[in-house]
């Protein structure tokens, strides 16, 4: 019983994630861990609930609090989504073929 009850706790503690959208010109995502590559066009973030694509045009990142995990972007959005496992894989070899 004891460790359900841990369990139980560490579920409630856990970081939120949340993305707001303000006229498709402003992004406010939270439960941002890192951000892994950005242009103009396009961020990838490793977020609490997994990778997350951006994409845009004109996209600058406005405010970027990694103590509080919170990334603001304004450009103009165009798409946005969260990559799964197995996309993530093929995304990280198409970044290791850029950077190589």
């Amino acid at each position: 019983m004891k460790q359900e009850l841990n369990h139980y706790s560490n579920t409630s503690t856990q970081v939120e994630h949340e993305i707001k959208v303000r006229n498709r010109r402003m992004i406010d995502i939270t439960g941002v861990k890192e951000v892994d590559s950005f242009d103009n066009e396009e961020f990838l973030l490793e977020t609490v609930q997994g990778y997350l694509m951006i994409r845009g045009e004109n996209l600058q990142i406005k405010t970027l609090d990694v103590a509080q995990g919170r990334v603001e972007i304004k450009g103009k959005l165009v798409d946005f989504s969260y990559l799964d496992d197995h996309n993530h894989n093929q995304t990280k070899s198409f970044f290791g073929k850029l950077f190589k």
